[in-house]
C-alpha cells in the first residue's frame, strides 16, 4: 500500500513537473514570437516604404519658448490623424520640447508637401523645416528615465547612413557605463542631420556617451516628451 502511494504521488509530482515545463516553453514561445515580430517590422519598415512609394520625413515646428504645452500638442496630433490618410501620410510618433516651444513629428508619406497639407488642414499650425530621413532599428523603452533629442548637424553631404550606424553602434557598446538607452536615430543625408532618441538621466550623461564612443557631441540636447 505505501509503495502504491508513494508511485501515485512520484506520478502526479511528474505531471506537475511537465505542465510547468509546458508552461514555461509557451511563455517563451510567446515571447520569442512577440520579439520576433517587433524585430521584422522595424528590420522591413524601410523597404516596405520605398513598396509603397513613401519616405521617412521628421518635421519641426518653432513654436512660442515656454507657452508650448504637451497636451495642446496631442490635441493637434489627433486632428493631424482625423485628416492625414486624405493626403496619404502616417504619423507615426512626435516629440515636445516644452521649454524651448520645440515640436519634432516623425510620419512617412509620399512628399513633403502632404504633410504640409495636413498639417494646415488640421490645425494651421505649419512646419518650420522638414527632414527627409532614414532610421535605425529601434530598442524598446524601459520607461525609468527622461527622454532626450539629440541633435548632430555633420554638414552636407558629409556623413552617410553607414558611418551613423557605425557611430550609432559604438553608442549601444559604452552607454551602460553613463545610464542611457539609446533608442534610435534619424539621419537626413542630404542636410548632413542626425537626430538621437534615448532615456537618461540627465542631458551630460547623452553628451558624454557620445564623446567616449566616437567624439561627435551634439549642437543641442533637448528634454522632450513623446507621443502618437
Amino acid at each position: 500500500m505505501i509503495a502504491l502511494c508513494r508511485k501515485s504521488k512520484n506520478k502526479q509530482t511528474n505531471l506537475n513537473l511537465f505542465s510547468m515545463k509546458v508552461t514555461s516553453l509557451t511563455l517563451f514561445v510567446m515571447a520569442l514570437v512577440t520579439f520576433g515580430s517587433h524585430c521584422f517590422a522595424q528590420t522591413v519598415s524601410s523597404p516596405a516604404l520605398k513598396a509603397a512609394g513613401k519616405n521617412l520625413y521628421i518635421d519641426v515646428h518653432q513654436l512660442e519658448p515656454g507657452k508650448v504645452k504637451f497636451a495642446d500638442v496631442a490635441n493637434a496630433h489627433a486632428r493631424d490623424l482625423e485628416v492625414q490618410k486624405k493626403y496619404g501620410v502616417d504619423f507615426i510618433k512626435y516629440w515636445v520640447d516644452e521649454e524651448k516651444g520645440l515640436v519634432y513629428c516623425v510620419s512617412s508619406s509620399t512628399d513633403s508637401s502632404a504633410i504640409r497639407k495636413t498639417h494646415a488642414e488640421a490645425h494651421g499650425l505649419l512646419p518650420d523645416h522638414i527632414y527627409m530621413v532614414t532610421d535605425g532599428m529601434e530598442a524598446a523603452l524601459k520607461g525609468n528615465r527622461t527622454l532626450y533629442l539629440d541633435i548632430h548637424e555633420l554638414g552636407a553631404g558629409k556623413v552617410t547612413a553607414k558611418d551613423v550606424a557605425g557611430a550609432h553602434q559604438k553608442d549601444l557598446e559604452v552607454q551602460h557605463k553613463h545610464g542611457v538607452n539609446f533608442i534610435n536615430y534619424w539621419l537626413d543625408e542630404k542636410a548632413g542631420t542626425v537626430m538621437c532618441l534615448s532615456e537618461a538621466k540627465d542631458s551630460t550623461s547623452v553628451i558624454n556617451t557620445h564623446k567616449e564612443a566616437h567624439g561627435l557631441v551634439p549642437v543641442k540636447v533637448m528634454k522632450v516628451k513623446q507621443g502618437q
